[in-house]
């Protein structure tokens, strides 16, 4: 995190925490218009003029696809298939921007370091440089959107679209510019500061899948829905791990699905934790939770669950009934 940026936030009463989150005690829980520090994702900077052409290779989405005024999600797989992180990748002037678990950054800047072999590209950390800002307005509608990101420039800063379930942007900016607009919206919009960890709930209830170290690998993009939110491209070519990806497209739908979920818990279950189903009179193996976030409305949660032939679930995680949304 840029620590100009980190020191405005701590000035405006917010509160660092151990793994890096910011809190706001004094702000409304209830506030229908928030700002979230978005701290949890790191900024991937892929520059060169051979950048299109290695990113193509690499990753689910199509670059042709990528423009000043369109950002999507995708993945990076291995080549089993299995996808190691998502991300939201973002035009920025000739450069590409890939949004990303700050836990994953670096591994996945080694891992597409060793491809870059003679290629015209870099690959450069920006997290320091670059600042998150969450923005969402409870009070206003938003139509169901699969195809998000729709993205916008002004100036230096860009809001990428990504309205779902809740009308909501995410800006990339500089530390001056982010404490301006900051400034700006609470002073005379009525926003309030929020955690970091509302965004995160935000992105559990629209769907968005983000993984960790411990989920990192376990499914395909399929499995995360990364078909219905436009991040994978079927007609791009070949790319890490494109020949399971395509396979299962064409010759079937893939054995797990994710699904939002709530459950009356206290405390968020760990990534991976299982899932029973009692549907049938026994207790089987469902599936495991992705994410997972305790707010006042209870726990909200990302969970891939084996497809039910029925369409019917009965589900349960250390005792307690868990519902699909």
């Amino acid at each position: 995190m840029n620590s100009d940026w980190k020191n405005f936030l701590l000035d405006e009463r917010g509160v660092l925490t151990t793994d890096n989150r910011i809190d706001f005690s004094g702000s409304e829980p209830d506030a229908k218009k928030r700002l979230c520090p978005v701290t949890q994702l790191g900024v991937l900077t892929v520059a060169g003029k051979d950048a299109v052409s290695f990113l193509q290779g690499q990753i689910t989405c199509n670059m042709h696809d990528i423009t000043d005024n369109k950002s999507s999600l995708g993945a990076i797989c291995n080549p089993k298939g299995r996808v190691i992180t998502t991300f939201l990748l973002v035009k920025r002037d000739d450069v590409y921007l890939l949004l990303l678990p700050v836990e994953l950054l670096a591994p996945i800047k080694k891992r597409l370091q060793m491809y870059v072999l003679r290629s015209a590209v870099t690959l450069t950390d920006s997290s320091d440089e670059l600042c998150l800002i969450g923005c969402s307005q409870l009070d206003v509608q938003t139509s169901a959107n699969d195809q998000l990101g729709s993205t916008t420039r002004q100036q230096g800063r860009l809001t990428i679209d990504l309205s779902r379930q809740v009308n909501r942007q995410l800006l990339i900016t500089d530390a001056e510019d982010a404490q301006q607009f900051w400034q700006e919206q609470i002073g005379k919009y009525g926003h309030q500061p929020a955690s970091s960890e509302v965004w995160r709930s935000l992105d559990i209830i629209d769907g968005i899948p983000w993984l960790t170290t411990e989920t990192s690998e376990e499914y395909i993009p399929q499995m995360l829905n990364l078909d219905t939110l436009g991040g994978i491209s079927f007609t791009k070519g070949c790319y890490t791990g494109q020949e399971i990806v395509a396979r299962t497209h064409y010759l079937g739908k893939a054995k797990r699905q994710m699904f939002v979920a709530e459950c009356d818990l206290t405390e968020p279950p760990a990534a991976n934790a299982a899932i029973i189903d009692d549907s049938t009179g026994e207790s089987v193996p469902a599936g495991h939770v992705l994410q997972a976030q305790v707010s006042q409305s209870g726990c909200k949660m990302l969970v891939v669950l084996s497809v039910s032939e029925t369409g019917t679930y009965q589900l349960k995680i250390d005792g307690k009934d868990i519902r699909l949304l």
